[in-house]
């Protein structure tokens, strides 16, 4: 079959499980390919099962005493956990933070206008950071910001939850929203 020389997945073998002549433990559990156990044995004996099914000898628990390791084919293992991952990694979404900016003296429409993009942001299942920046003497009015705010969240209130109230940071008073779950 193989040559002591040539080895099956040298080349794919990575640094999560110890294969074929990587693994140095005097003994060790076998267990075949079908999951039933072959007993304790040496890792020479192991290799040499392994190598008459043209398989390779895996070590999925090191910590074990003794080590515990499988017969299987390696790189189809392989293959099928960066498959697992991409699918994983497909069904995840990011969610971003998208921010909207006002200021205290801002207009109804321009108001409505600034709402509709946060309504658009939340159905996309983004969280919206809503933020009013005040500028030279409005900082005597910060109270004018927070009714802003708060009256932000409420139009919102059908589609997004408020994560925090109204905080002021400097010269921005900002609050969090959330897509509701649907």
């Amino acid at each position: 079959m193989f040559s002591n020389s040539f080895r099956r997945c040298s080349n794919i073998a990575n640094l999560d499980h110890l294969v074929n002549e990587e693994i140095e433990a005097e003994e060790l559990r076998l267990i075949g390919e079908d999951g039933q156990q072959l007993g304790i044995m040496s890792s020479e004996e192991a290799q040499k099962i392994a190598d008459e099914k043209s398989m390779d000898l895996v070590m999925i628990a090191p910590g074990s005493n003794p080590p515990v390791c499988k017969i299987m084919d390696y790189g189809k293992y392989r293959f099928e956990q960066t498959k697992r991952e991409k699918e994983a990694k497909k069904n995840q979404r990011i969610i971003e933070v998208k921010e909207i900016r006002m200021s205290p003296s801002i207009d109804e429409n321009d108001v409505n206008t600034k709402l509709r993009a946060a309504m658009k942001f939340l159905s996309d299942g983004d969280r919206v950071k809503v933020t009013v920046r005040f500028r030279g003497r409005e900082m005597a009015h910060t109270n004018l910001g927070e009714v802003l705010l708060t009256d932000f969240a409420e139009k919102c209130s059908e589609v997004a939850t408020l994560d925090k109230n109204p905080k002021l940071e400097g010269r921005n008073m900002s609050i969090f929203l959330s897509p509701k779950a649907k």
